[in-house]
C-alpha cells in the first residue's frame, strides 16, 4: 500500500500539467487548484482531496487511458452534489461522476473535479418486496442490492462480472449488462426512475413522459424522429453504443429514464435510481458444453435461445490456464456456459438437460449444486483478468474488448474478427455473452512504441467498419467512453451523431459533465495511459517483486483496474482484497 501511494504521488507530480484535452469544451478551467479547493470545503460536508495522491488515484479506470482531475470530492448527499457542481460551474471547471471505476472505455476518467460515490452515497435507500422495486444511491455496489433484496426471493438482474465491486451509478451510466441479461435485459430494462442534477444545477425526477427534460429537448426529437425510427441498427440486443435517443419516441413512451441510461455522466449528475427486481428461480441448473473453438460454440449459441436459458455464456480454452479448473469443464477448445432455472432441482435440470440434448456439442456437463456451480462461475468470471495476459505472459489490452452484433451473425463475425487480428498481427482470446452477441477480448497491443499506437489506431478503424457490416455495435457493454466515441459516425452516420452533440448541448449547454466523453471526442489514441517508467528497484520498497524480477515499474503494470481490490463484502471463497481498503474505505 505504501509503494502504490508513494508512486501515485510522484506520477501525480509528474504529469499533472499533461493529458488535459484542453481542446474539449469545458476541458479547461479558469480557477486555481487552490481556490476551487477552499470553495468546495466551504460548500460541501464531504471530503474534499486535491492532494496529489488522491488525484494519482483518481487518474484511471479499467482502460488505456488516463487523465489527471484537479482534485476530489466525495459528496455526503445529493444538496453536496448539487453545491459542488455549483462551486465547479462558477470557476468553469468539468465535472466527472465516478463509481468503482470499473469502466474499461475511459469514461470515468477527467481532468476536472472527480465526484466520488463510493465513500458515502452507497445505500438502499427503500426496498419494497411487493412491487418489486428498490432505490439505491448511486454508490451501492451491486452485491449489497442483490443481498438486500435476497430474503425476499428478489434480485437486480444485470449482473457483470464485476458485481462485487461496482455500483449501480456506474451501471446506469454504463448501461451494463452481465451474464443473465439474456433473461433479463440491460440495466436499462430495469430503472424506472432516476434523480438527477443537471451541471446548471436544475434538480429532476426521470421516468416515462418529458418530465423533468430540458426544454428543447422534446423538439428536438419532434424535429428527428424518421432519423430516430431508421438510424439504429435492427434485431441487436446489445446496443450500448451512443445517446439511446430512439427511447424518446412516441411509439416508445418518451422514456427519459431508459434514454438516460449509457450516457456516462455527460448529461446529468444521479443522485438516486429507482430500479426494478426480478424474482429468482428457485433453482438452478448450469450446463457446460463444448465445442472446437469460440467460432464453433458462437454458431451453436443462437440455437440455444428458444430453451430460454438464464445464461448464454462462451468462452475459449485459451482464457483457462489452471489445471484444475481446466480438469472440471468437459474435454474441448471452447465452451458455452447455459444456465438454466425452475421450481425445483429436477426441474432446473431437466430444463439444462433438454438444451444439452439439443446442442450439437463435443461434450457436456450439468451440476446443481451450488457450490459446484460457483466453482464454474468462477473460471468464466476470472477470464477478465486472465485475458490481461497472453498465455506466453505478453500483455493484453482492452480497447475493443466489448463489440456486438446479432447473435445469429456471430460465428461469422468472430472468423472475420480472427483474421483481421492475423493480418495485423496481433492476439487475443474472445469470450462473453454469446448468446447476446457481444464478444470480450482483450489484445496485445504494443500502446507504448508509435508504431504500436500506430497498429492500434489503424486495426480499431477497421474493426469498426467490420463491426458495422455484420449490423453490430461498436459497444455491446462497456460504452463508448475515449476507445470508442471517435469512430461513432462510422456506426450512426454524420447525421444522427450531429443530433447526439444537440442533445448534449440541451442538457449541459456548458460542456461541464464529463466533457469529450461521447460528443466531441479526443482522437482514440491520446491520452493513453502507457509510459516506459525507469527500471530498477524503489528504495524502501517493503516486497521483492520475484515475478517481475524486482521490478516495481514492471509490477505496477499488472494492475489493470479490475477493482477486486475494493470488495468490502463477505466472501464465498479464497477472494483477493486489500486490508486497508477494507478498513479505510481508500485504496
Amino acid at each position: 500500500m505504501a509503494d502504490r501511494r508513494r508512486t501515485a504521488e510522484a506520477a501525480a507530480s509528474r504529469t499533472g500539467a499533461s493529458h488535459t484535452g484542453a481542446s474539449h469544451p469545458g476541458a479547461s478551467h479558469t480557477g486555481s487548484g487552490d481556490a476551487l479547493a477552499r470553495a468546495l470545503r466551504a460548500a460541501v460536508r464531504g471530503e474534499v482531496d486535491f492532494t496529489a495522491a488522491a488525484r494519482a488515484l483518481a487518474t484511471m479506470d479499467a482502460s488505456n487511458y488516463r487523465r489527471v482531475p484537479v482534485g476530489v470530492v466525495a459528496p455526503r448527499d445529493a444538496d453536496d452534489v448539487a453545491a459542488a457542481l455549483a462551486v465547479c460551474r462558477e470557476q468553469g471547471v468539468p465535472v466527472v461522476p465516478r463509481g468503482a471505476a470499473t469502466s474499461i472505455a475511459g469514461q470515468a476518467t477527467g481532468t476536472g473535479v472527480v465526484l466520488d460515490f463510493t465513500r458515502h452515497m452507497r445505500r438502499v435507500l427503500s426496498l419494497d418486496p411487493e412491487a418489486r422495486t428498490a432505490t439505491v444511491q448511486p454508490g451501492v455496489v451491486l452485491d449489497r442490492l442483490r443481498a438486500a433484496a435476497r430474503p425476499h426471493g428478489l434480485t437486480f438482474g444485470p449482473d457483470p462480472s464485476t458485481h462485487s465491486r461496482c455500483t449501480l451509478g456506474g451501471m446506469i451510466g454504463n448501461n451494463a449488462c452481465g451474464a443473465h441479461s439474456v433473461a433479463y435485459g440491460t440495466t436499462a430494462d430495469n430503472v424506472t426512475r432516476l434523480s438527477v442534477i443537471r451541471y446548471g444545477g436544475e434538480r429532476a425526477v426521470l421516468g416515462r413522459g418529458w418530465s423533468g427534460a430540458p426544454d428543447t429537448l422534446r423538439e428536438l426529437v419532434s424535429a428527428h424522429l424518421a432519423l430516430l425510427r431508421t438510424g439504429y441498427p435492427p434485431g441487436l440486443p446489445r446496443r450500448i453504443s451512443g445517446y439511446a435517443l430512439d427511447a424518446l419516441l412516441p411509439e416508445n413512451g418518451a422514456d427519459l429514464a431508459r434514454a438516460y441510461c449509457g450516457s456516462e455522466g455527460t448529461l446529468a449528475v444521479l443522485t438516486a435510481a429507482e430500479v426494478r427486481l426480478v424474482p429468482e428461480p428457485p433453482a438452478r441448473a448450469l450446463a457446460v458444453l463444448g465445442y472446437p473453438d469460440e467460432t464453433a460454440a458462437a454458431d451453436a449459441a443462437a440455437g440455444l435461445l428458444p430453451h430460454r436459458p438464464l445464461t448464454l455464456e462462451g468462452m475459449a480454452a485459451d482464457l483457462v490456464r489452471d489445471p484444475a479448473a481446466r480438469a472440471a469443464l468437459p474435454p474441448a477448445g471452447a465452451w458455452l456456459f447455459a444456465e438454466t432455472g425452475g421450481a425445483t432441482e429436477s426441474e432446473a435440470r431437466a430444463a439444462a438437460g433438454a438444451l444439452v440434448h439439443s446442442a450439437d456439442a463435443l461434450s457436456a456437463t450439468v451440476v446443481t449444486d451450488p457450490a459446484a456451480r460457483r466453482a464454474l462461475w468462477a473460471v468464466r468470471e476470472d477470464a477478465a483478468g486472465t485475458a490481461t495476459r497472453t498465455p506466453d505472459g505478453a500483455e493484453a489490452w482492452p480497447g475493443w474488448e466489448d463489440c456486438a452484433v446479432p447473435p445469429a451473425r456471430l460465428g461469422a463475425y468472430l472468423r472475420d474478427f480472427r483474421a483481421l487480428l492475423t493480418v495485423h498481427g496481433l492476439r487475443g482470446a474472445p469470450y462473453g455473452h454469446f448468446g447476446e452477441g457481444c464478444v470480450h477480448v482483450r489484445i496485445d497491443f504494443d500502446l507504448v512504441s508509435a508504431a504500436g499506437v500506430a497498429r492500434f489506431r489503424a486495426f480499431s478503424e477497421e474493426l469498426a467498419d467490420l463491426v458495422v457490416s455484420h449490423g453490430g455495435s461498436l459497444s455491446g457493454e462497456h460504452g463508448d467512453g475515449r476507445a470508442r466515441a471517435e469512430l461513432l459516425p462510422r456506426m450512426y452516420g454524420p447525421d444522427l451523431t450531429a443530433l447526439f452533440a444537440r442533445v448534449k448541448h440541451a442538457w449541459d449547454p456548458d460542456a461541464g459533465l464529463n466533457p469529450g466523453i461521447l460528443t466531441d471526442p479526443a482522437p482514440l489514441d491520446t491520452d493513453l495511459r502507457f509510459t516506459v517508467l525507469p527500471g530498477g528497484k524503489v528504495p524502501g520498497a517493503a516486497f521483492a517483486y520475484p515475478h517481475d524480477g524486482g521490478d516495481f515499474a514492471t509490477a505496477v503494470r499488472r494492475c489493470v483496474g479490475v477493482a477486486k481490490c475494493r470488495v468490502d463484502g463477505p466472501s464465498t471463497g479464497p477472494a483477493v482484497m486489500c486490508p486497508s481498503f477494507r478498513a479505510t474505505g481508500e485504496e
